[in-house]
């Protein structure tokens, strides 16, 4: 039996011994594999370099040195090329590792959702859940039809005829529209014609009711003795 047989084979026992390694524990190994791997790729990929230097050195002037440089420059890129690999099945290893975690902490959790559910259920009753909503709903029917009442409008005051409202309320706007027409007063008209004197220009408010109207930059003493005039002189 070989070496790497007898690891597995007592790994194995000392597992089952064990009751076997948890996701975490398997997890952190993992991981630990991972960081040793890494620091053997940064040690072979550093000889490489110096191997490489080594041979380009030597060159022709020393082709034995230079070839045996050359062929440690190989076997460590041959184990780089392994550790590589590794690092790829470790990877895929504890990614799949990772996934069955979650996935059966999922399925734990949701299994003491469902204990959860079936405990809250126990001492509900559909017949008793039917009859409460029922009465829910014929709460709430109530509830509407007495909101309904009471935004309805009152029929206070609905005893009066509108029409016979609007015509009374048509008849009192005519009598204020007659009674406002009665208290207006129209100026009255000369009688006699007005003389024209070419080069004279008329008094300022006559010019009012015929041409335009006057500037508002008079005197209010002015407009005064002007309409006093006027009054004398129609008269």
């Amino acid at each position: 039996m070989s070496k790497i047989s007898k690891f597995f084979k007592g790994g194995g026992s000392a597992a089952k011994g064990r009751g076997g390694p948890s996701p975490q524990e398997a997890l952190a190994r993992l991981r630990e594999t991972e960081e040793m791997l890494s620091k053997k790729q940064a040690y072979l990929e550093t000889r490489i370099e110096r191997e490489l230097a080594a041979a380009r050195q030597y060159g022709t002037r020393n082709k034995r040195a230079a070839l045996q440089a050359l062929k440690r420059k190989k076997r460590y890129e041959k184990q780089l090329s392994q550790i590589d690999g590794t690092l790829s099945t470790i990877e895929f290893q504890r990614e799949a590792l990772e996934n069955s975690h979650t996935n059966t902490e999922v399925l734990k959790n949701m299994g003491y959702a469902a204990q959860a559910m079936k405990k809250v259920h126990e001492n509900m009753d559909l017949n008793k859940i039917d009859d409460l909503m029922q009465e829910i709903t014929e709460q709430q029917d109530v509830a509407q039809e007495i909101s309904d009442a009471i935004s309805n409008r009152a029929a206070f005051g609905d005893e009066f005829d509108e029409d016979e409202l609007m015509a009374e309320l048509e008849e009192l706007e005519q009598e204020e529209l007659n009674k406002g027409m009665r208290d207006v007063r129209l100026p009255s008209v000369p009688s006699t014609s007005l003389p024209s004197r070419p080069g004279k220009l008329l008094p300022c408010h006559f010019t009012f009711l015929m041409i335009k109207p006057c500037s508002s930059s008079r005197k209010r003493a002015e407009d005064e003795d002007e309409m006093k005039k006027l009054a004398a002189w129609a008269s």
